[in-house]
């Protein structure tokens, strides 16, 4: 497919009023949207031939999943970035400290309350790409900007002037130019909205299919669909 004959395509990232999504068409920025909920955004996007999500799709019954040790080796000694996604079981639990230990007896460690803390919105995205929306695609923001950089990982942090200096520079590498006036979506934490926009270029490439997937082949999922971090 032609670059300008590429659909429009969605990235999502979560942020506290909610999700904040970037569409590009063409591969270029065409807009910044939230939305509360992921399944009101999806039907504000239904033109949309994919939207990659920066959250964990796909959970196992037991073990670890492979994607995220993949990603870790990607990002080296800044694989701090990527956390363990534990099993269904865990994220089934009422609150912290039952997840916890229903962790620590499935996979013999702990879960941290960061990790819990994106409970609720990992279970919606799930929900929402388990009820059918096969345009859902998981993606890790850190893995994206690191393959625009040919590989190499993003040194600084994504919350201070220089990680987030280079992460714009790097969008705009890719022809992906944000403006500096995104309506309401500019209310949203600025490396939020940066990695919804590394989000949109993973999406982008998995629409030309370009896209590269870690593990290659996906992993499958408790329910049977792919498991799998793309970039």
């Amino acid at each position: 497919m032609a670059e300008g004959a590429a659909p429009a395509v969605v990235g999502v990232d979560a942020c506290r009023s909610g999700w904040v999504a970037v569409t590009l068409r063409g591969g270029a920025f065409a807009g910044a949207e939230t939305a509360g909920g992921l399944s009101d955004l999806l039907a504000r996007v239904g033109d949309a031939a994919v939207v990659a999500v920066d959250m964990p799709l796909g959970l196992l019954e037991s073990g670890r999943r492979r994607a995220e040790g993949l990603a870790a080796e990607r990002l080296g000694p800044h694989r701090s970035r990527v956390f363990p996604v534990p099993p269904r079981e865990v994220w089934e639990q009422p609150g912290y400290d039952a997840a916890n230990a229903c962790c620590r007896q499935l996979t013999g460690a702990g879960l941290s309350r960061q990790s819990w803390g994106l409970a609720a919105k990992l279970r919606e995205a799930n929900a929402c790409r388990d009820s059918g929306d096969h345009r859902l695609h998981e993606v890790h923001p850190e893995v994206s900007f690191a393959a625009m950089r040919g590989g190499a990982p993003v040194a600084w942090s994504k919350k201070g002037w220089n990680g987030q200096a280079v992460r714009r520079r790097l969008l705009e590498g890719r022809g992906i130019v944000l403006p500096d006036d995104l309506g309401p979506a500019g209310r949203v934490p600025s490396d939020d909205v940066l990695d919804a926009a590394a989000a949109a270029w993973s999406a982008h490439r998995i629409a030309l299919g370009t896209a590269v997937s870690l593990p290659a082949p996906p992993e499958k999922s408790d329910t049977g669909r792919p498991i799998a971090i793309w970039y």
